[in-house]
């Protein structure tokens, strides 16, 4: 026989296995992703409601006002836009390739009240702008400066318009016009305005209609010569003529044909990205992603061999599985997402490699032949670490779901999206790869081959050693006290550098055609009136400009200003939020930060005791602390991609300890009055290898980032880096010696002798199957 039967179970996986590549190739062959702003290029303006005096600002109030935007926007011809309710009283609107936010946000948000009004006669006199109660009002003639326009009651207003669009003047093949078709009645109500202004002399005012936008003449077109008295314009249609160039005609016909808005707009949040930045960031990241991937694969292909080289193939299906579910989905894909979709990559790493170092622990422990049973033990044994330490990072990253906006939000859902494939790939992808290459006599006869029979250098050093690394679990605890004193230190002293994201203001980062440093950048940007603007040089060499507030205007000084070191300046990004948002973002920030400790608490709570749970988010706190407190040292940004980084950082925190309690449960299951101290020793001796394993992987990934991606991702990458190499040293010397702490204070209640007799203990174990175990360390030895 050259392979064992193929049992149901492996049958059954590979199947699904088959199934869902099968699914997710065709996904991916047939459909593209949808790219966010920030990588494609173009405008999101955030708009906000406010109440007018007859119509308060509310949900169904916005939902109207979205419709309206919706068909203005439609009318200016952008490709793909996005228009969408956040909240109740908020709008986003994604204007792909628009590069113009200042135009775009005037031509959407605008109150756009159409009236159209007889004219009872001319003054040099200004008058009163404001309407009477019937409308009328008096306003500046466009066509003759100076002179002032009677206008009588509203006789039409725009919702008597059912079309609007802009049409070439057929007579001077020049200009443009707006073609306008009145709604059933209108029409009438138009002739008749025209018949009665028809019958006025040429050249009196009183021949003229005027039509007004937002309170100001637009169009003051008089009546011709060849319509009769008391006939007017029939039809249902006419044409608005005034000195239109194309732009502006199909600008007035989006806000003609969308309606009035019916309450005011503010403008909350505005950004724009260059198609340069966006190209530019998708090759960055792409070639990073590659780098970081094919350094990862051949990590684990060179520690575990031939499983190795299968996961590495698991990880390959688990990139495409990831990109059809984003793709089959919907969702936006942006530069923050994209990185939680390489950073995914690791914690599927993660879980395979849990289960190989489980299969090695079976397989030295018991010297089996059958390759199958210690892979099996490994896959079951690994189940709970990999449920558990995969549901906290999902926790983190459901809250940048719902907490997020823009571009970080799509980091939690990709993030989200790559965690539950990297346990599809994990778990029943590798693990069918798996049952099928031990099933091969070739394979049976070299064990070796497989990666499980060999101890590993860091399992082999830990034997040898034999250490005890919470003997000195009171100077550990030390040593973590006075970091992070040293940490809150860098916060009060330093502060921290909050992002436009949540102080409110404007950030533009320009591009130069010559390099200019940051000090000659900063000396012009103050020369021409902003000394107060903070101006910072990016990896890129770009020049990041931040203030508190900076009109259109302004903002060109500025970049007048920066032509003079730098020659040619392009603006590549541009941000602005208000400052209510800004101070809503903060307040957000801190809430996502609160939900995500008490929800990894509470969850611990109920999967371990409460002392275990206490430990686990007191060293997410410590490591969170630290992380901040580096940013602050380091005059870093703190911003909404910073806050992305440092809710994967408590995932990833809580993932690891999860690992080490995990074991701690199943030990003292076995052995509910072993010592405390020999348990929690050998969980982390035991676990170890996988720690370092993992977060080997997980730098590979992040240190490819942090050089390659770009500016965009360096400090998203170099908090994560933080956060790992912290993370991995909490637990040992954080999270244990706490949790010893709690238990001694709060032990558990004794067990009851019968379940204790009844307990047995499984074949295989390496602590029960005829190896010692050294007094006081509880290492293998």
């Amino acid at each position: 026989m050259s392979r064992a039967p193929l049992s149901r179970p492996p049958l059954w996986r590979a199947i699904i296995a088959l199934a869902a590549i099968a699914l997710s190739l065709y996904i991916a062959l047939t459909q593209s992703a949808r790219l966010g702003l920030d990588l494609r290029g173009g405008t999101q303006i955030v708009l906000e409601t406010r109440d007018s005096p007859t119509v308060k600002a509310d949900a169904a109030s916005t939902d109207r006002a979205l419709e309206v935007l919706r068909q203005r926007v439609d009318a200016l011809g952008v490709s793909e836009p996005g228009i969408a309710r956040s909240g109740e009283k908020r709008i986003i609107v994604e204007l792909p390739g628009v590069q113009d936010p200042r135009k775009a946000a005037e031509v959407i948000g605008r109150t756009a009240q159409l009236t159209v009004h007889p004219v009872t006669g001319a003054t040099a006199d200004q008058g009163s702008a404001m309407p009477d109660a019937d409308g009328a009002r008096t306003l500046p003639d466009p066509d003759q400066p100076g002179n002032h326009l009677k206008l009588g009651p509203t006789a039409l207003t725009g919702e008597g318009v059912a079309n609007a669009e802009a049409v070439l003047d057929q007579q001077s093949l020049s200009g443009w016009l707006v073609s306008l078709d009145f709604r059933e009645g209108a029409g009438d109500t138009w002739a008749k305005i025209t018949s009665d202004a028809a019958c006025a002399p040429q050249g009196a005012p009183e021949r003229r209609v005027v039509i007004t936008l937002d309170n100001k003449i637009i169009s003051a077109p008089g009546v011709t010569a060849d319509v009769r008295c008391g006939t007017g314009i029939t039809g249902g249609s006419t044409q608005i003529s005034g000195g239109f160039g194309r732009a502006e005609a199909r600008e007035l016909a989006a806000l003609v044909k969308g309606g009035a808005l019916p309450v005011p707009l503010d403008v909350v949040e505005q950004r724009t990205v260059g198609p340069t930045l966006g190209a530019d960031a998708i090759e960055a990241s792409t070639k990073a992603a590659l780098i970081g991937i094919a350094l990862t694969a051949l990590f684990i292909t060179v520690v575990y061999r031939l499983l190795g080289a299968l996961a590495s193939l698991a990880l390959a299906l688990y990139g495409l599985i990831s990109y059809a579910a984003l793709v089959a989905l919907g969702a936006t894909l942006t530069l923050p997402g994209l990185a939680g979709f390489v950073l995914a990559i690791g914690m599927a790493v993660d879980a395979n490699v849990l289960v190989f170092e489980r299969a090695r622990e079976e397989y030295l422990g018991t010297r089996s032949k059958d390759l199958a049973k210690p892979v099996k033990t490994g896959f079951a044994k690994a189940w709970s670490a990999v449920i558990d330490s995969n549901v906290t990072t999902l926790l983190a990253a459901g809250l940048l779901f719902f907490f997020a906006t823009g571009p970080v939000k799509g980091f939690g859902v990709t993030l989200c999206i790559g965690v539950l494939a990297s346990m599809l790939t994990a778990l029943v992808i590798t693990r069918a790869l798996a049952d099928f290459a031990v099933a091969r006599s070739f394979v049976r006869k070299r064990p070796g081959l497989t990666g499980i029979a060999s101890t590993g250098r860091v399992r082999t050093w830990l034997s040898r050693r034999n250490p005890n690394l919470v003997r000195h679990r009171r100077r550990w605890l030390g040593v973590s006290a006075l970091l992070v004193a040293v940490a809150f230190a860098g916060i009060l002293i330093r502060g921290l550098d909050l992002g436009v994201e949540f102080t409110g203001g404007r950030l533009v980062e320009y591009s130069t055609s010559r390099s200019v440093d940051a000090d000659t950048a900063r000396n012009a940007v103050s020369d021409a009136g902003f000394p107060r603007a903070v101006v910072q040089e990016s990896g890129d060499g770009d020049i990041t400009v931040r203030t508190e507030k900076l009109t259109d205007d302004e903002q060109q000084r500025v970049k007048a200003a920066l032509e003079k070191p730098g020659g040619t300046v392009t603006v590549e990004r541009d941000e602005q939020i208000g400052p209510s948002l800004g101070s809503e973002l903060r307040q957000k920030a801190l809430l996502a930060l609160g939900i995500a400790v008490a929800a990894q608490l509470i969850y611990l709570s109920v999967r371990f005791r409460w002392t275990l749970a206490a430990a686990a988010v007191s060293a997410m706190v410590h490591d969170v602390l630290l992380v901040v407190g580096l940013f602050a040292w380091l005059g870093r940004p703190v911003d909404s991609v910073f806050l992305a980084a440092l809710l994967t950082v408590i995932g990833y925190s809580v993932n690891d300890t999860v690992v080490v309690f995990d074991r701690v449960r199943e030990v003292r299951r076995r052995d509910p009055r072993g010592d405390l101290e020999n348990t929690a020793n050998h969980a982390v001796v035991q676990t170890l290898p996988r720690t370092v394993n993992t977060g080997m992987g997980a730098l590979f990934i992040l240190t490819a980032l942090a050089v390659l991606g770009g500016d965009s991702l360096a400090d998203f990458s170099v908090a994560l880096i933080a956060g790992v190499l912290v993370g991995i040293a909490s637990t040992v010397f954080t999270a244990v010696p706490i949790a010893i702490a709690l238990e001694h204070r709060n032990p558990p209640p004794p067990p009851a002798r019968d379940r204790c007799a009844a307990k047995e203990v499984p074949d295989g174990y390496p602590l029960e199957a005829g190896r010692k175990k050294e007094r006081g360390t509880g290492a293998v030895v």
